[in-house]
């Protein structure tokens, strides 16, 4: 294990993204976690998930930058605004932002990421990828060779870019959102689950699908008439 590699860390965030990369980093990953930080008007009390909590303002000086690094697990609130603006807060105070990879990730060897990326297990991500800095891919989730995603965007499970795609930052995609070959995205375009984009889209857009409207008939009566359940 490299030096660098051993630096322990301080994970932001204390909610149920950070629940998750605290798993992964506790299970599978090679850092140690040493303490919580969150914005001070969020702290849960002295600890989180065993962890010591210190408040944002406080962070540097209990656990400085020189002998610690820092991860910011948080979600995709304001378009993943939020998360990219404790990120910048970060590293004006000198941490350094290592990005979390699952061991079970997959990704190619000639993925490039930049930093405070997290890749779950089981990405289905092609040669010749390049993601930003604080990327999120969530398991399942599929990006098509030579395509490129910007800083800060968000990829639910089963979320799927074809091949040669560009995305904009602060992109957000939900599952089963699909973007096919060779599309353009501006930044902040929101893809929600099951949309379907099939051309290029200009900052900000929204693309969402119709919800399945619910059948006339109540699962019982379905079941009875469909013989779905017989064997």
């Amino acid at each position: 294990m490299s030096e660098e590699r051993a630096r322990p860390l301080v994970l932001f965030g204390c909610g149920k993204i950070a629940e998750v990369v605290l798993h992964v980093l506790r299970h599978r990953g090679d850092r140690e976690v040493v303490a919580c930080s969150v914005d001070r008007d969020f702290l849960p009390g002295p600890t989180w998930k065993g962890l010591p909590t210190v408040a944002l303002d406080e962070v540097a000086e209990r656990h400085p930058p020189a002998t610690h690094d820092a991860f910011v697990a948080l979600g995709y609130q304001d378009m993943n605004g939020l998360r990219a603006a404790r990120c910048a807060a970060l590293k004006a105070m000198g941490y350094r932002l290592p990005s979390v990879v699952h061991p079970d990730a997959g990704l190619p060897s000639d993925t490039v990421h930049g930093d405070n990326c997290f890749f779950m297990d089981r990405v289905l991500v092609h040669p010749c990828v390049r993601f930003g800095d604080d990327v999120f891919v969530w398991s399942g989730a599929m990006v098509g060779h030579h395509s490129q995603v910007g800083s800060h965007c968000w990829l639910t499970s089963c979320a799927n870019l074809a091949g040669s795609v560009t995305v904009g930052e602060q992109g957000f995609f939900a599952v089963n959102a699909t973007v096919t070959q060779s599309v353009t995205l501006g930044a902040r375009v929101f893809v929600g689950a099951n949309a379907l984009v099939t051309r290029d889209a200009a900052d900000d857009q929204v693309y969402l699908a119709e919800s399945s409207k619910p059948f006339r008939l109540d699962s019982r009566q379905f079941l009875r008439m469909s013989r779905f359940d017989e064997v």
